[in-house]
């Protein structure tokens, strides 16, 4: 095994395929993402020269969004894609030509195995995980094109209630880059909760650099789309994910209401 994945081989018959889908016959207008849904890293990389305990943590997925994601799929009838790899294999909602996709420091953890991974094994990771992921994406919303199906990208993510020393008192934020269509609403009623302290494209904010699954599949396809980050301790246990997805199927519901009576879905 070779720890910088300088390989012909990442995914085998024992590895499971990258693209999870729920409910792909959902008929909600909302098409749900989880870029970092997973923490799984492929058999031939090991454990990436990391102690075990370091893929349990936020460095690897974004904590407690699976199980958002799942239970908001099944309570909205959406159709969710995920990605079952870490982001320290290679991140999905990174453009493929930043250091940030294949990282060799994450926070403040350095990643053995992506130090000095050559071009040949870094575009394998892109072919095997990458690429199929973003991919299925792409032909689910051409299906739904050709069909006369209305496309609302939501892309969901998780974050730290402290970075870098700092706290963060955000529950939820709302992230957006060109659209302005759909973040407002979905921060005014955010705001109307009225338990909520509300990121308005805060802890991130989106752009062409720092990200990929809004651009290329929300934006440049000309969908309306917004990012949801939401803080890890509020959806540490299934609890706080059952609460949180019926919180936004709920939220989620009124502006698909809203939405038709515009006549914009």
């Amino acid at each position: 095994m070779n720890a910088s994945g300088d390989t012909p081989l990442l995914l085998d018959e024992s590895d499971v395929p990258p693209v999870l889908e729920l409910n792909a016959a959902g008929r909600s207008p909302f098409l749900l993402t989880c870029d970092h849904f997973g923490r799984l890293i492929p058999r031939v990389l090991g454990y990436l020269g990391l102690p075990e305990d370091e893929l349990a943590r936020h460095i690897a997925w974004d904590i407690g969004i699976a199980g958002v994601a799942e239970t908001l799929s099944k309570q909205l009838d959406a159709h969710l894609v995920a990605q079952r790899y870490s982001r320290l294999v290679i991140d999905c909602n990174r453009p493929p030509h930043v250091a940030s996709s294949i990282p060799i420091i994450s926070e403040a953890t350095t990643i053995p195995g992506n130090d000095g991974i050559s071009r040949e094994a870094a575009a394998l990771r892109r072919a095997q995980i990458f690429e199929p992921y973003h991919r299925r994406i792409d032909e689910i919303i051409d299906r739904r094109n050709a069909a006369g199906r209305p496309t609302v990208l939501v892309s969901l993510h998780s974050f730290t209630p402290v970075y870098a020393g700092i706290a963060r008192p955000w529950h939820v934020g709302t992230l957006y880059h060109r659209d302005t269509m759909l973040p407002p609403l979905l921060l005014k009623l955010f705001r109307a909760e009225g338990d909520l302290v509300v990121g308005d494209n805060e802890p991130y904010a989106v752009s062409d650099e720092t990200d990929y699954t809004i651009p290329v599949h929300g934006e440049a396809r000309g969908l309306m789309n917004t990012g949801i980050e939401i803080r890890q301790d509020l959806i540490g246990d299934q609890a706080g994910q059952r609460q949180w997805a019926a919180r936004l199927a709920r939220i989620f519901t009124g502006i698909e209401a809203e939405l038709k009576a515009e006549m914009l879905i």
